[in-house]
């Protein structure tokens, strides 16, 4: 057959196989009460060199051979702007609203805590990862990543958490989707900058990244937002086939946009999400997020296997294996002590303290978006990538099993009843974040939990 046409054909029989053994791999994390985002990244690794390459006759390259890694990475990057754009229309600022004053130590400490020991980190580390592909990483770029990337928590991920073990309506379950919710939208825009003074070449073109990354957020929320309103209010019946189509094409167009001006086109996505209008009861979000929801959940998968080809933990040497426990060590200290310590001097007993440490810790997707995001521009090594990857890994894993512990009495019952069945709308609405259904049930059992 052409070359065309079995680059072609090859694509689509990859494709077939992440899906179904991520289908396999997520049933059986539901079954150890493992979120799905685990199984994912779990694929992901074991169909790269870590796992898949170990075996004899090549077989990553057999199934994923190198001319039709870009196209999955087309793919990838479609289901993933997709999650980012759901993520930003699900996203309900009303959980930021009234909480700042009360719980402002924690979340201070949520984040300059995980920062700064994420930059100290940065410190030791960088002379075994100051040269990625022949260039040298400016240490100034590689720190503020590194700290950015221990203070992100996965939204998606912590809202179904809680959903299932029943803390939607506790102040420690809504406390924690509201800090959440402030970390990660300081977190992309810190992550923004960090883009912005990787790619822009010296202080100008740096100061002119910035500049017309003001004029595009101005432009989205003075004249975009006010025009989606309007073309909401005025959506009729007869329109429903085009609208999901149209609002891809805006939520497409927006991150073209942000990659062009320098900050990466996740950024475009997700603020597309965010000035989109939040009725949930209008026809415009009945219409358009279930299927847009649902392709990203198709395309996700792919996401995972493009990263975990990326993920080689051969190359880890002993000393390489220190420096990713001392991630792990570092991610956890950062933000499960920060919280939980901070949360005790303001009052909370130790047991929900601890409870919110924990919950704030879960990384999952969002962090692997930040990942690649850094692989992508140069800031990591393979090694230090694929030890974050872990980091990510580890840090949701250990959120499940420690929460049952914690909310059992003495007699291992359960001091909290479980959620019978997957986070609806009605348990994401008392979760304190309106239809974070979209965003959890979506991304979290489905494919790509953050």
């Amino acid at each position: 057959m052409p070359h065309s046409e079995w680059i072609t054909v090859t694509a689509i029989g990859g494709i077939a196989l992440i899906l179904a053994l991520t289908a396999v791999v997520t049933a059986l994390c539901r079954r150890i009460k493992q979120p799905a985002v685990i199984g994912e990244i779990t694929v992901g690794i074991c169909l790269g060199p870590s796992l898949l390459g170990l075996l004899p006759g090549g077989l990553p390259e057999r199934f994923f051979p190198a001319e039709i890694r870009p196209h999955l990475g087309v793919v990838s990057q479609v289901g993933l702007l997709l999650f980012m754009f759901i993520i930003g229309w699900e996203f309900n600022s009303g959980a930021l609203k009234g909480r700042f004053r009360s719980t402002g130590t924690i979340w201070i400490s949520s984040l300059a805590l995980p920062m700064a020991l994420g930059i100290g980190l940065a410190w030791l580390i960088y002379g075994s990862h100051d040269v990625v592909n022949g260039h040298t990483v400016p240490f100034t770029e590689f720190a503020l990543y590194l700290g950015v990337a221990m203070s992100i928590t996965a939204f998606p991920v912590l809202a179904r958490i809680i959903a299932e073990q029943g803390l939607q309506s506790t102040r420690t379950g809504t406390l924690a989707l509201g800090l959440a919710a402030a970390d990660d939208l300081l977190a992309w825009c810190m992550l923004a900058v960090v883009v912005a003074l990787t790619t822009a070449t010296g202080t100008a073109g740096f100061l002119t990244v910035m500049a017309w990354s003001a004029v595009y957020v101005a432009v989205m929320l003075w004249l975009v937002r006010p025009a989606l309103a309007a073309v909401g209010d005025r959506l009729k019946v007869a329109h429903t086939p085009y609208v999901a189509v149209l609002v891809a094409a805006g939520a497409f167009t927006s991150a073209f946009t942000t990659s062009h001006i320098g900050i990466h086109a996740i950024f475009g996505a997700f603020m597309f999400g965010l000035v989109m209008p939040r009725r949930r009861d209008s026809l415009l979000h009945r219409v358009a997020l279930p299927p847009l929801e649902s392709a990203g959940k198709l395309l996700l998968p792919v996401f995972f296997v493009v990263t975990g080809l990326s993920v080689d933990l051969t190359t880890l040497t002993a000393g390489g294996v220190l420096q990713m426990v001392a991630i792990i060590a570092v991610a956890c200290l950062g933000k499960l002590g920060g919280v939980a310590l901070s949360a005790r001097l303001t009052g909370m007993g130790w047991k929900d303290a601890t409870v919110l440490g924990v919950l704030m810790n879960t990384r999952g997707l969002t962090e692997l978006v930040l990942l690649n995001v850094g692989l992508s521009l140069g800031l990591l090594t393979v090694q230090l990538f694929s030890a974050m990857v872990l980091m990510a890994l580890v840090t949701t894993g250990i959120a499940a099993p420690v929460l049952n512990l914690l909310l059992r009495d003495r007699t291992g019952t359960p001091l909290v009843a479980p959620s019978p069945r997957p986070a609806d709308g009605a348990e994401a609405a008392a979760a304190g974040r309106p239809g974070v259904a979209g965003a959890t049930a979506g991304h979290g059992h489905g494919h790509g939990v953050g």
